[in-house]
């Protein structure tokens, strides 16, 4: 992936965010784009493990 293709934090993206001045559905709305980050990381979890127990068979053939 390019530097180009990943896209820039802004200060609204960045963690922790500042939780004073969220309303009620601004916090809920946070909990939903938490949620959908930590099913992406766990996702990207799965396919490295994936490719390291692949890449674990190969070398022990």
């Amino acid at each position: 992936m390019d530097d180009e293709e990943v896209p820039k934090p802004t200060p609204e993206a960045s963690f922790p965010r500042n939780l004073e001045a969220l309303s009620l559905e601004a916090l809920r709305a946070y909990i939903g784009e938490l949620e959908a980050e930590i099913d992406r990381v766990r996702q990207d979890i799965s396919a490295k493990e994936r490719l390291h127990v692949q890449a674990e068979n190969v070398f022990r053939s």
